[in-house]
């Protein structure tokens, strides 16, 4: 006859349960499944038989993710095994709620591992009634316990996020597209609102970024004077433009309007400059995202483009389970259901068209390079989500291979094979895998032979300076190392006393 011991997974330990009578026990599994509520009946039946408390949340927390994946950890490992091995007599049955991890229990240390029958009910009754069968414990105490690591467990999932920094780029690229509008929004309405007081200004500086400086700068065409010009140059990056503008203020035929309206009208300028500034950070840090997170994609299509890609996707994952032609109509999905309702041509492209290839093919094969584009790209996607290391090198020879592909559209020239383009690369790219540990390699012991010698200093300088007070105190003038004589003269004080 064997023993059931159940084991059950608290947010503050492991703990074994013993099972009494449980030949007689599996036959009323209905008479159990009603009495499971009722502590008095549970109690008879269920006893605890070991408790292993977790030391602390990190443990806990360690403990619970190795075994959500089917892991035993150690401490759980320890734990049985410190059980059953006094337990080696007798034939032992272990109740767990996971099949995988009983199957793993059952490979490290021999234990035979049940998960159906009467243990899902006996699990059951446990986590019920757990608070009451462990001694010390409330349910209060229970319920911290259970809050405090759910949360880190929540904590640590999110942060161990399989899109990596997809979802960076999705808001970089959707506040881009809104800074985009609203500074163009903002740039028509300073135009026309000082436009009222020095409307040729629109005329020599056609740029909204160098407008708005500019009107920021003049301020009250009156005052703006010869001495001036080269601050005025440094803004509109022209002498010319910058000697035009003065010119053109002493004849202008702008109202004249009061202090208060300019003032509104700089702080307006000044808001509109700051917002075209932060736009050109967004840009840059869209750019350095890009390169870590999809570099191939970025190297074969740009920044924007690929990171409305990923956004319209929803991450890089999904980006990278769509087909080619998916990709290719990604962003005209309207364009496209209208023309399968009103059986018209389907459209040839969505958001790749924004890439330069589709501008510079001509107009019978904007539709080839498309498909072409978006075929790359699917396999850019695909390198940049499941590759370790990041590298821009396949997507550097996928940009080739479209530039190859246009110019045989062009003049006719055959492009080489894609099988051997691939293996250039990849042969590129085990070199730059195995050229980055050496370099990583060579800079740590640059660095410990750069403390070595900071320590050697250190222990030549603190030696010299023991030294020099041996010599002070003795006053003796021999070559001989002082630091041996002191030992001498300790030894010798300690004989004569």
């Amino acid at each position: 006859m064997s023993n059931l011991y159940v084991l059950y997974e608290h947010a503050a330990g492991f703990s074994l349960f013993s099972v009494k009578e449980f030949e007689e026990v599996s036959m009323f599994l209905p008479q159990v499944e009603s009495s499971v509520t009722d502590l008095a009946k549970f109690n008879s039946i269920v006893k605890l038989a070991g408790f292993a408390p977790f030391k602390t949340a990190i443990a806990a927390l360690e403990n619970i993710n190795a075994i959500s994946e089917g892991i035993v950890p150690q401490d759980l490992l320890s734990f049985l095994d410190d059980f059953f091995a006094k337990l080696k007599k007798k034939k032992c049955t272990l109740g767990i709620a996971d099949a995988k991890l009983g199957a793993a229990i059952t490979e490290a240390i021999g234990v035979q591992c049940s998960h159906f029958g009467v243990v899902p009910e006996i699990l059951r009754g446990v986590r019920f009634h757990f608070a009451k069968l462990v001694k010390g414990f409330t349910d209060k105490s229970a319920g911290v316990a259970q809050l405090g690591l759910g949360h880190s467990y929540s904590r640590a999932k999110v942060k161990f996020n399989v899109h990596r920094s997809d979802n960076m780029i999705i808001q970089s690229i959707a506040l881009l597209d809104q800074l985009d509008k609203d500074v163009n929004t903002f740039s028509m309405r300073i135009r026309e609102w000082y436009s009222y007081h020095f409307p040729e200004l629109v005329k020599i500086v056609p740029d909204n970024y160098m407008f708005a400086k500019a009107a920021k700068f003049i301020k009250d065409r009156k005052n703006l004077t010869q001495d001036q010009l080269e601050e005025l140059e440094k803004i509109v990056m022209d002498s010319a433009k910058a000697q035009a503008i003065i010119d053109a203020a002493k004849m202008s035929m702008g109202m004249d309007i009061s202090i208060v309206d300019l003032m509104n009208i700089e702080l307006f300028a000044e808001r509109v400059v700051k917002l075209s500034e932060y736009r050109k950070k967004l840009s840059t840090y869209l750019h350095n995202k890009m390169n870590l997170v999809a570099p191939n994609l970025q190297s074969l299509i740009g920044d924007q483009v690929g990171a409305r890609l990923i956004s319209h996707a929803g991450s890089l994952t999904n980006l990278a389970k769509y087909p080619a032609s998916t990709v290719q109509i990604l962003g005209a999905e309207k364009a496209l259901f209208r023309a399968l309702k009103t059986r018209s041509n389907t459209p040839k492209y969505g958001l790749i068209y924004h890439s330069s290839f589709i501008g510079r093919a001509g107009l019978k094969n904007k539709g080839r390079i498309s498909r072409f584009l978006a075929n790359k790209c699917s396999i850019a996607s695909r390198i940049d989500c499941f590759l370790e290391q990041p590298t821009s090198v396949f997507g550097e020879t996928l940009k080739q291979q479209v530039e190859d592909r246009l110019k045989f559209y062009e003049s006719g020239d055959v492009p080489r094979k894609n099988i051997e383009v691939m293996k250039e690369a990849i042969e590129a790219a085990g070199l730059e895998a195995a050229v980055t540990p050496q370099s990583e390699k060579k800079k740590n012991k640059k660095k410990k032979r750069a403390a070595e010698d900071e320590g050697e200093t250190n222990g030549a300088s603190n030696g010299n300076g023991a030294a020099a007070e041996a010599e002070n105190g003795n006053g003796n003038d021999d070559g001989e190392p002082k630091k041996k004589k002191k030992k001498k003269n300790k030894n010798k004080e300690a004989v004569e006393a």
